[in-house]
This record gives C-alpha cells, sequence and structure tokens, in this order.
C-alpha cells in the first residue's frame, strides 16, 4: 500500500522511488562554516548553551523559543545603534552612533555584550561556560560599562532593556507571578486536566502520559507551561489573534478517520519516514523548533554568504517569529485542550488487534489496541501538552514563510543527512527495524543514513508537520491548521520586521 498520507495536499517535498530521496545539492544542513560573522558565532553559542539546558532539565519548547528571541533581539539592537537607519525594539534610534563610528569592529563588539549579557540571566546554571565563551572571542567578561558611546556599553544597556521587558512578560522567568509555585516559569493559571492518567472523564480532552525516567520508573508530565497563552508576543496583537477553529470531537466521523489514518501510518514507516521523524523531532538535545529553524537559517548564511548586517536581521525575525508562534498556538492548544493519538488510538482500537510499530529493534506486527506506541522512545512518549494545533506545524510554517521574505525567494536547496533509528533503535539493524511479525525485513538497505532533500522553505515546513503524523503524534487536522496558522502570523508580523530595519518601526511598551 502506498503510504497514505501522500494525500494530504499540503506535503509538496520531492520524492523518488519508495521513499524520499535527496537531489544533487552542495548544501549540507549543519555543515561548517569556513567564514561565519560574529552573529553566526555567537548563534551557535547560544544554540549550545541551549541544548545543554535541555541536557538538565528535558526539552522545553516554548521556552527555548522566548531564550532564543531574546538573544536574538538583544543582539538585533546592539547592531541597530550602528545601521545607518535601522531603530532597536527599546530605544528606536536614540541610540544611533554617529557614521564613523559605525564600523564591523564595533558592532561585533556591541553584539557580544548583547549576546553574553542575555545568556547570563537565562541560562544562569551554566555561567562559567558562558564566561568561557566569552573570553574565547576575546571580549573581557567582567567589563560592564554602561557607556552608550562605546559598544560595550551599547550591548550591555541594550541587553538590560530586553531583559527588563521580557523578564514580566508572562513567562514567569523568574518564578514570582501571583499563584505561581516560586519555581521559574511554573504556571500560575491554575490548570488541572479534566482527565486523569487513571481517570478518562472526557475522551475528546487531554490527558497525562506515562513516561519513563532514566531509573525505569513512571511519571505523568502535566500540561507543559499551560500558562504560556500569557506572554507578551514579540509582533502580535494578541496570543489570540490567529485562534484556529475548533478541532473535531471524539464521536465525529473526521476524528474517528483521522485517528485510523495516524495508526496505518505509523505502522507502515519506512526507513525514510522513520529518519524523518527523528529529524524533525531534532534529538535528544533539541533545542526545539526555534532552534531548528535558526540552524535552518544558518545553512542560508552559508548558502547565501550573508555578511553580519543580513545575518542579524535574519536571525532577529526568525527567532521572533517562532516565538509568537508558539504563544499563538499555545492560546490554541489551551482553549481547546485536546488529547493526542496516544490515547485515541488506544481508546478507538480497544479490545481489538491492529498493526502497530512493536517497539525499538522488533519492527511492526499485530498488538492489542490498548498497547499502542507512537514511534518514540519510552523516554519521550509524545510532547506533554494537548494536540491542537501542531507547535511544530506553526512554528516551521512561520519561519519557513520568514526565511522566504527574507532570501526574496522559496527556494532552500539543502540536503539533511541522518542515520535512520538513530534516536530510537539506534542498536539494531535495518532488517530488524523493518521486520513483520517477528521476521527481519528482507530487501532493506544495510546503510541506515538518509538523505533528506529539503528544496524549498515551505516543503520543509511541511515535511515538519507531517512528521508528526507519521511519529503518532499528531493527527492531520492538528498540522494542517498549525501550518495555516504560522503562515498567517508570519505574513501578519513581516511589515513589522520590515519596518524595524527600515528605521519606521515604533518602540512597543
Amino acid at each position: 500500500m502506498k503510504h497514505v498520507l501522500m494525500s494530504l495536499g499540503l506535503v509538496s517535498f520531492l520524492w523518488t522511488g519508495p521513499g524520499l530521496r535527496a537531489q544533487t545539492a552542495e548544501l549540507i544542513h549543519q555543515s561548517a562554516n569556513p567564514e561565519p560573522t560574529a552573529a553566526y558565532r555567537w548563534l551557535d553559542i547560544l544554540l549550545e548553551t541551549s541544548a545543554r539546558e535541555v541536557d538538565k532539565v528535558g526539552a522545553r519548547p516554548t521556552i527555548l523559543a522566548r531564550s532564543m528571541a531574546i538573544v536574538e533581539t538583544a543582539m538585533y539592537d546592539a547592531w541597530a545603534a550602528y545601521d545607518a537607519k535601522a531603530v532597536g525594539t527599546r530605544y528606536g534610534d536614540q541610540l544611533r552612533r554617529p557614521e564613523k563610528e559605525r564600523t564591523q569592529k564595533n558592532k561585533e563588539i556591541a553584539i557580544a555584550y548583547a549576546a553574553y549579557r542575555t545568556l547570563l540571566n537565562i541560562y544562569a546554571d551554566d555561567q562559567e561556560w558562558v564566561r568561557e565563551q566569552m573570553k574565547k572571542m576575546g571580549y573581557d567578561p567582567d567589563n560592564n560599562s554602561s557607556d552608550r558611546t562605546k559598544p560595550e556599553g551599547i550591548g550591555n544597556v541594550v541587553a538590560s532593556a530586553v531583559l527588563q521587558y521580557r523578564h514580566h512578560d508572562g513567562a514567569n522567568q523568574l518564578g514570582d507571578e501571583p499563584g505561581s509555585s516560586g519555581k521559574p516559569y511554573s504556571d500560575y493559571t491554575y490548570y488541572r486536566s479534566v482527565n486523569k492518567p487513571d481517570a478518562l472523564q472526557n475522551p475528546t480532552l487531554w490527558m497525562p502520559i506515562a513516561f519513563k525516567n532514566k531509573e525505569g520508573k513512571n511519571f505523568s508530565p502535566n500540561f507543559l507551561t499551560a500558562h504560556w497563552y500569557r506572554v507578551k508576543p514579540f509582533a502580535l496583537e494578541s496570543a489570540s489573534q490567529f485562534r484556529s477553529p475548533p478541532p473535531p470531537e471524539w464521536g465525529s466521523k473526521l476524528l474517528e478517520k483521522e485517528i485510523a489514518e495516524c495508526a496505518e501510518i505509523n505502522a507502515n514507516l519506512s526507513l525514510e519516514q522513520k529518519a524523518v521523524v527523528e529529524f524533525m523531532r531534532d534529538g535528544p538535545r533539541s533545542t526545539g523548533q526555534s532552534g531548528h529553524w535558526l540552524r535552518f537559517a544558518q545553512d542560508v548564511s552559508r548558502r547565501d554568504k550573508n555578511d553580519l548586517d543580513k545575518d542579524v536581521k535574519m536571525f532577529f525575525a526568525v527567532a521572533n517569529v517562532v516565538h509568537d508562534t508558539f504563544v499563538s498556538s499555545w492560546d490554541t492548544k489551551r482553549f481547546y485542550d485536546t488529547s493526542r493519538p496516544y490515547h485515541w488510538v488506544r481508546q478507538q482500537y480497544a479490545k481489538k488487534q491492529l498493526v502497530a510499530w512493536k517497539g525499538p529493534g522488533q519492527g511492526f506486527g499485530k498488538i492489542p489496541g490498548e498497547k499502542w506506541h507512537p514511534y518514540s522512545p519510552d523516554g519521550f512518549v509524545t510532547p506533554p501538552f494537548p494536540g491542537y494545533v501542531s507547535g511544530h506545524a506553526t512554528a516551521s510554517a512561520g519561519a519557513a514563510r520568514i526565511l522566504e521574505f527574507i532570501t526574496g525567494s522559496e527556494k532552500f536547496g539543502a540536503v539533511a543527512i541522518r542515520q535512520a533509528g538513530e534516536l530510537t533503535e539506534e542498536n539494531f539493524t535495518t532488517a530488524q527495524m523493518q521486520a513483520r511479525d517477528g521476521k527481519p525485513a528482507k530487501d532493506v538497505p544495510a546503510s541506515k543514513e538518509v538523505r533528506l532533500a529539503l528544496p524549498t522553505f515551505m516543503a520543509t515546513a511541511e515535511m515538519a508537520a507531517t512528521s508528526r503524523m507519521w511519529g503518532g503524534y499528531h493527527i492531520r487536522t492538528d498540522n494542517e491548521q498549525g501550518l495555516i496558522m504560522g503562515k498567517k502570523i508570519a505574513d501578519y508580523t513581516w511589515p513589522k520586521y520590515q519596518a524595524y530595519f527600515e528605521g519606521k518601526a515604533l518602540v512597543a511598551h
């Protein structure tokens, strides 16, 4: 049977033969940059710092997106002081330096201190490592100047202003919002799921899912950052501005059809599809969709041989549009509070047998419907928050559209090289991974290497969205509506980024 998901009209990435195949391309995703700009190098440091945090506390995509937006905004504001017409987000044109001071060196110094100060604040547990990076870049980490005639001072001043603006933006970074537990980023809106892990009240609504920790014990995370709909967007008027229409409800023909579709696809994953699921899941050191799309932006920087000015503006716009897509998608998630395939498939196929993925290295075969499991490890079964709309789809569509606007083209042309199963079935052969009913599969390649074509920005976003259905994390509607939302957000906000670049924006308060 041909893969069901090819009926998904929004999917347009290239297929040849039985699976995804990359066309000849020179742009390899996440390859080394022989001549990185200062903005590119600081983005590398930001991504590594973010990944180190994920190692410690787990992936928190909303928080990661906000953190990256803060750092990139501070870098942009520092750079804007040395541009002829761009205005910053906090001081407008008040910090603009005379033409003779608008040198590459001064831009780089200002950017360095802006990035450094915001990183210290956001990633306080990693201050020593961040300090070491500052030293390696050739700067004094103890220079606290606020002299606005010096690039060090400009960097420190704008970082302080951006941080002050964001410390009480609804994210509860400091843990001091009334009603919170005192823990940074904790919920203060008193969210409680209607359904409990052992007590189903309403099948449409979200239910916590049992994960296994490193010791093999079960735990059920609550709705991650349930308060995120209250976080201040960067360029949107409100979190609810592009709220999606109602999703299908339990008992509807549409939901029944989409649950069946998700289960069928998940039971027929090729090696290429498994590679796509893991690529878009972004790995155990995930930097979330914000980090993923900033890496795609780095690919563009290498492809186009960007200078510092272009990199600063591109990273600033991508980081902030992804932040806005997470605020907006979390508003929809909180408003409708819908479940995910993990529970829906188990309910729809209860007391029935269905073909499904049986676990790492076990391939596919018949299992009881109540045992259905997405293509994901037990330590991260499915994201711990409601399904509608898909954050992956929303963030990806928003970032893809912004990259189209910035580059003036839909073309991406990158190739991502992955090892199928590396995050889920690392120690198993391809024959074991594709086994059927306990029998190793025949006619599968011995190599796990898969080359994924990323021909256009939007095709890459659509791949991200589709991967969530392939992986068993979302139904079709979650993804389709997420793509629609992301595009709307980018279309609405792009003129505001242009206004900053052209010196016409008003400072938001």
